[in-house]
């Protein structure tokens, strides 16, 4: 009996002639793949032999094979386009959008048909970071001008968790024992909110994609693959739209969702189109700034989301401008606050600091912008809203939605520290800046308060 033919060993050069044959099988692979008909067409993704979705994760090399330089960037350069939206059944009951509406939909947000959101705002949703951890009550920051809406949005969810919602813990422990389930709760809470709001607490609409396709393009109006397939949801009453919301939530957080632009959808139409109109003058006739081949908001879309009106000023009231034309600023204390340090890229020149309505919330919870970048400051205490006596020395925390924060950052306010004490937290970083943006904000409330970190790198 031969039995070397039944447990043969190979040779070292059969072992290489194998790995050869291996390595050339997988380049072949690879080479199918990036030979694929129509690969970097905005609704293609590479397929495996069967016809299968291949994702790439399941790309991954063999072993012993080094990962090729720039393969990431060149997957995401080649397959740039953002997943399809989650759709719904067409027969769920909302209103299909028309055309008149759709092109009154652009004109309001871009002021014209022409324009269309941009790759980052189309990729932009409501994530969570992971629930039970030291951030589960922050969302993930997108960049771009979605990011602004994501941040403004975070404050009602604070909101919603620390003083509206039913559960009598409303510590800051509290914020980071989330669930999952509470994390959507929360999600559908704030978000019900703001839309109640803008329909000055009479009805609100939600905007979801369905399934089929309601308008044709026309010469003045281009699809964009959204818009077109909108049906309008109604309710007239909050607890309704917040189950509904919370029933449809995968439509705003989910990969690749269109999240931000449904959510900002239904703020327009929530507002309805003749309100929003109504609401914004000379200074801004529509709700998004063109900005380095993207889009911004203007201060009419925060102050939407903050205050339920799209007034486009931070002032209080209503002031003439110098051709004599009315202004319109903010008319009613807002639920959450608004601060402001430098110049807004989205504003152009314009530089005015926000009122005592947005300075002085009925919840102690701020929107902070400082120069275009975004940040939330809340302290768990609501009594700093109502009593002057607490803001002699409290706490403020801090979210500036930055990947470096890994952690809640706690700052100290002094408003009535010496100035001696205020000299050894000067900046000495540059002539005439004495602080950090985010200090220079709060200041704007409480003058020469004393700010101390704690140790913790003061973001920006």
């Amino acid at each position: 009996m031969d039995t070397e033919g039944s447990s043969h060993v190979q040779s070292p050069q059969e072992l290489d002639c194998e790995e050869i044959t291996r390595k050339l099988l997988f380049l072949d692979k690879w080479r199918e793949i990036f030979s694929f008909p129509g690969l970097g067409n905005n609704n293609t993704t590479p397929q495996d032999h069967d016809g299968s979705h291949i994702s790439v994760d399941e790309m991954e090399d063999g072993p012993g094979m080094p990962r090729p330089r720039g393969r990431g960037q060149l997957l995401s350069s080649s397959l740039c386009s953002v997943p399809k939206p989650s759709i719904i059944s067409s027969k769920l009951g909302g209103f299909p959008i028309s055309l008149a509406v759709a092109v009154k939909l652009r004109q309001s947000l871009f002021g014209n048909t022409a324009h269309d959101f941009s790759y980052d705002w189309k990729k932009a949703h409501f994530k969570f970071h992971g629930p039970l951890s030291a951030l589960a009550f922050t969302l993930e920051m997108e960049t771009g001008g979605a990011r602004s809406i994501q941040m403004a949005v975070q404050g009602s969810i604070i909101k919603y968790l620390l003083f509206t919602r039913k559960e009598k813990d409303r510590s800051f422990r509290s914020l980071c024992e989330l669930s999952r389930r509470h994390q959507e709760q929360a999600l559908a809470g704030a978000l019900a909110g703001i839309l109640w709001a803008a329909g000055e607490a009479q009805k609100a609409t939600v905007c979801l994609v369905t399934e089929d396709t309601y308008i044709a393009p026309t010469p003045d109006y281009s699809l964009d693959g959204l818009a077109e397939r909108l049906q309008l949801f109604e309710f007239q009453e909050k607890e309704a739209t917040e189950k509904f919301i919370y029933d449809h939530l995968h439509c705003f957080k989910g990969e690749g969702s269109h999240g931000v632009i449904l959510f900002l959808y239904s703020l327009v139409f929530s507002r309805t189109l003749e309100r929003l109109q109504k609401d914004l003058d000379v200074t801004t006739t529509h709700l998004l700034q063109p900005n380095a081949g993207g889009f911004l908001c203007r201060q009419a879309v925060l102050n939407l989301i903050l205050i339920g009106r799209a007034s486009p000023n931070v002032f209080n009231g209503c002031e003439k401008g110098k051709s004599q034309d009315i202004l319109r600023g903010v008319l009613t204390r807002s639920d959450i606050g608004y601060l402001q340090w430098g110049k807004d890229p989205s504003e152009g020149d314009r530089l005015s600091q926000a009122g005592s309505m947005l300075k002085t919330p009925r919840y102690p919870i701020w929107l902070c912008n400082t120069s275009g970048n975004y940040s939330v400051l809340f302290c768990t205490n609501r009594q700093l809203s109502s009593d002057w006596k607490v803001e002699r020395l409290f706490d403020l925390h801090f979210y500036s939605g930055q990947p470096s924060q890994k952690k809640p950052v706690c700052l100290t306010v002094d408003t009535h520290s010496h100035h001696w004490e205020r000299d050894r937290h000067e900046d000495k970083r540059g002539p005439g800046r004495r602080c950090t943006p985010v200090e220079m904000a709060i200041r704007t409330k409480w003058k020469d308060a004393t700010i101390n970190w704690h140790g913790d790198i003061p973001f920006f």
